[in-house]
């Protein structure tokens, strides 16, 4: 591609794109970009919605440019505070380190990792004395802080704001001055942070990046973004069983935002797919997006399963088999379910297992069960447990 036309691309299904000129300069000239990621490693999955950006990646990629990921494994000491109304919980160094050994093998279902520089923002950060730390608070006032929107609606409320929050942004932006960053991209809720490395940029004497802004992908509730905290997220390593049941169960109007974001798909195609039943839009969407991870048998195959459980209402394939033999000699006459239940390790707790019956969400050979005290005697077994939408257990002797 000549450069503007690598420049559109670039800008497909973003929010803001800050520095567009300076790119296009900096493609004329024949440069190689150097287009910075970072991840927190707060939890130990990436999610799709790190999908957007990482996909974004994967394009500069494959127009030539180096990518550059970073794991912020020094900066979730402090929790990124963008779209927060509280302090973060501080991890410990073992779980931010166990976290982040699953990040790379994550990233790479979506980048070419061969050919990705990937950094720790510890190699900097941990050799850093407390004057250089005060050097790099210097270039930042309490005055600008405040014009985040999240910083300012904290204050606004009296709710508090710890001094190490307002350093995050300032350690993002050294980032991008350790790695000498031609475009850094990230969320909208990113905007502000990836300024500062502008600004830092600038004042080290160095070409200013560009910010690359993507929309946030809403999470299975439908109102706020896909995030690990709300626990509205669907996850790199979830089953291909449960990434397609999650999908499904997203609303129609939220589908096409996942077709746009996840799957990249143009607005011609949109068209045709919206001439279809909103159902099998949603199932192709399922299809293709459990194929990016697990390959394409495994997604249809997932379809078929899903089918025969939804539209068919037969049981699927690959039900689990759970042996109820342990349990006999502390319920000889017969095991109650929420205790048969709970012996697979399936379910979090018994209270989330009380909290399905009370949904009216357990099912016994198809029947309706409304008594978690309801015994499994011999004579009842083998029996099929449905638990939730699709949570199939078939308990046997």
């Amino acid at each position: 591609m000549n450069p503007l036309q690598q420049l559109q691309t670039f800008r497909a299904n973003t929010e803001a794109f800050i520095g567009e000129k300076e790119i296009l300069e900096r493609l004329q000239n024949g440069k190689r970009l150097r287009v910075k990621l970072g991840v927190d490693p707060t939890r130990p999955d990436l999610t799709l919605g790190h999908m957007v950006v990482l996909n974004k990646l994967r394009q500069f990629q494959d127009l030539g440019h180096q990518a550059i990921l970073i794991i912020g494994d020094f900066t979730t000491r402090i929790g990124d505070p963008s779209g927060r109304s509280s302090t973060r919980p501080l991890l410990s160094e073992a779980e931010i380190s166990a976290n982040a050994a699953t990040y790379l093998e994550q990233a790479g279902k979506i980048l070419n990792i061969p050919q990705t520089e990937v950094r720790r923002n510890s190699e900097w950060f941990a050799s850093m004395s407390f004057l250089d730390a005060l050097a790099l608070s210097r270039q930042m006032t309490v005055a600008r802080m405040l014009e985040r929107d999240d910083f300012a609606k904290r204050h606004a409320s009296q709710t508090p704001i710890s001094l190490i929050e307002f350093l995050y942004p300032l350690l993002q932006g050294r980032d991008s001055v350790e790695v000498h960053a031609d475009i850094e991209l990230g969320g909208s809720d990113q905007i502000f942070n990836m300024l500062v490395g502008r600004q830092l940029q600038k004042d080290a004497a160095q070409p200013e990046q560009a910010v690359l802004a993507m929309p946030l992908l809403v999470g299975l509730d439908g109102s706020r973004k896909m995030s690990k905290s709300y626990g509205n997220y669907i996850a790199f390593n979830h089953s291909p069983k449960d990434m397609f049941g999650c999908i499904m169960s997203i609303a129609d109007e939220t589908m096409w935002t996942y077709y746009r974001l996840l799957l990249e798909t143009n607005e011609e195609n949109i068209r045709q797919l919206h001439t279809l039943h909103p159902m099998e839009v949603k199932k192709r969407l399922a299809t293709a997006i459990v194929a990016r991870f697990y390959g394409e048998t495994t997604a249809a195959n997932e379809r078929e399963q899903f089918e025969k459980v939804f539209s068919r209402h037969e049981l699927r394939d690959d039900i689990p088999e759970f042996s109820l033999s342990q349990l006999w000699d502390t319920h000889p006459d017969g095991i109650p379910l929420i205790d048969a239940l709970a012996a697979t390790k399936i379910f979090v707790s018994k209270k989330e297992i009380r909290r399905l019956f009370d949904q009216n969400a357990v099912r016994i050979n198809n029947q309706k069960a409304d008594n978690p005290t309801l015994r499994l005697s011999r004579p009842l077994l083998p029996s099929i447990i449905q638990a939730g939408k699709r949570t199939f257990i078939k308990f046997v002797e």
